[in-house]
């Protein structure tokens, strides 16, 4: 997984919180279910990322 992945995916990561939190505070369930999913959503794409690095370290080490 390169670098600007990692970070792009944290990044994603962060902003669902927040506004998963912003949704809380103010009671807007839409903006919070919203701040879930694009957790899920960086959740996956690092989950992904990380099974492609496994598969290719696993490659490289034969």
């Amino acid at each position: 997984m390169g670098l600007g992945d990692k970070i792009q995916n944290k990044s994603e990561e962060v902003v669902g919180k927040a506004k998963e939190a912003t949704g809380k505070a103010t009671n807007d369930g839409s903006l919070q279910a919203e701040g879930v999913k694009e957790q899920a959503a960086a959740n996956a794409k690092q989950a992904g990322e990380k099974a492609k690095d496994a598969f290719k370290d696993a490659t490289d080490d034969k």
